[in-house]
């Protein structure tokens, strides 16, 4: 049996935030009914044509979903859609501020008719405050927590390479669904539960934040480095290929030193001996290392940091991680049905030992609308 078995959730959705929440539920067994535009659906639909033809954001944050087009314009898709939440025990929307009250489907209306109804709205800056009408994106939301201005080098700025907002304020809205129907278990009733991109973005700002608040400084930018930490950045190989060395303590820096750099006076040099020196003198701590490491090939530097107890990754390429012996060696690959054939897909990271992660098929636009309205007595 899976965890989320017997739930139904009903998402009016679309891009990221809001659809891999409801992925994420799915593979955990609920059903998901996604309500599409019948002119074109969700727009992740139309981002790419990477998979064979089809959107590699929709195949990855869609599966196990069934389709739904309804025109919420219209009085009958309105109809439609009220009797399904009525048949529901989830309900999330990330549609455009204000969006969903002016179709009649708002938090406080929904609530008002489902008392047992858990209500999801997601959106870029919350329902209140000067920016909650604002439109907000993934990269708008990087620029407006600061996010930005702690990520790159020296010289530049940049966004993550993964949408981190709208994954990040989806997974908040994931575990809020389980919380909720948690406490809807024990006899609590429904729930209104609003997350925000910009709020789950200002959360993982904790560490630049805390340290602005109690400092009056901004951390600078270190690229693949961390600014509170030494030595902890990517370091050149004989191979050309860059390898991650993290110390996290003094222990392992007398560690580094001797075993691996072949230089045990530098563990008690007062340059170099505690974290705080190293920070003060970190263009001397990159360069020790350097000279070492780019003497020596990626495999050989990896197997020394490994002996002595450090913390180390390659610098990898997607093609690195789609090709990843940890991830073959854990058999996390499946194969899912798509409109265009079956394509690889990853398990989830939610790994429960007696029942695996349900890995159903990827909807055409509206593949499942007769069925389910005729299946909750709807007229189609």
């Amino acid at each position: 049996m899976r965890a989320l078995d017997g739930v139904t959730i009903v998402s009016l959705e679309q891009a990221v935030a809001a659809p891999i929440a409801t992925r994420h539920l799915a593979d955990l067994g609920a059903r998901v009914i996604k309500i599409e535009r019948p002119d074109g659906g969700d727009f992740a639909r139309g981002y790419d044509e990477a998979v064979r033809g089809m959107s590699s954001h929709f195949v990855w944050l869609d599966r196990g979903k069934e389709s739904v087009a309804l025109d919420l314009k219209s009085a009958p898709g309105r109809e439609a859609l009220g009797a399904l939440l009525a048949h529901a025990d989830v309900f999330v929307q990330n549609l455009a501020p204000g969006a969903a009250d002016r179709l009649g489907f708002g938090s406080a209306a929904l609530r008002a008719a489902h008392p047992r109804l858990v209500v999801v709205e997601m959106s870029g800056y919350g329902s209140s405050g000067p920016l909650h009408a604002k439109r907000a994106y993934d990269l708008l939301v990087q620029g407006e927590t600061g996010l930005a201005s702690v990520t790159g080098t020296k010289d530049a700025a940049v966004k993550t390479g993964i949408p981190v907002a709208d994954i990040g304020a989806g997974l908040y809205a994931f575990s809020a669904v389980l919380a909720a129907l948690l406490r809807r278990e024990r006899g609590g009733g429904g729930a209104c539960v609003e997350v925000s991109m910009f709020d789950a973005i200002a959360e993982w700002m904790g560490h630049p934040l805390y340290t602005t608040l109690h400092t009056g400084a901004q951390p600078p930018r270190a690229a693949l480095g961390h600014p509170a930490i030494v030595p902890y950045d990517a370091y050149p190989t004989a191979d050309g290929t860059d390898v991650l060395i993290g110390v996290q303590n003094d222990r392992q820096w007398r560690s580094l030193a001797a075993d691996v750099l072949g230089r045990p006076d530098l563990a008690r040099h007062p340059d170099y001996a505690t974290n705080v020196a190293r920070c003060r003198h970190r263009a001397a701590v990159d360069a020790l290392i350097g000279e070492v490491t780019e003497r020596l090939p990626v495999a050989e530097l990896v197997r020394a940091l490994d002996d002595a107890g450090i913390g180390n990754a390659r610098v990898n390429s997607v093609h690195g991680l789609a090709e990843h012996p940890q991830l073959a060696a854990r058999d996390r690959w499946r194969t899912v049905e798509t409109p265009v054939g079956p394509v690889d897909a990853l398990l989830p990271p939610i790994t429960f030992t007696d029942a695996e992660a349900r890995m159903d098929a990827v909807p055409a636009l509206g593949e499942h609308t007769e069925a389910v309205l005729a299946e909750f007595g709807i007229d189609a």
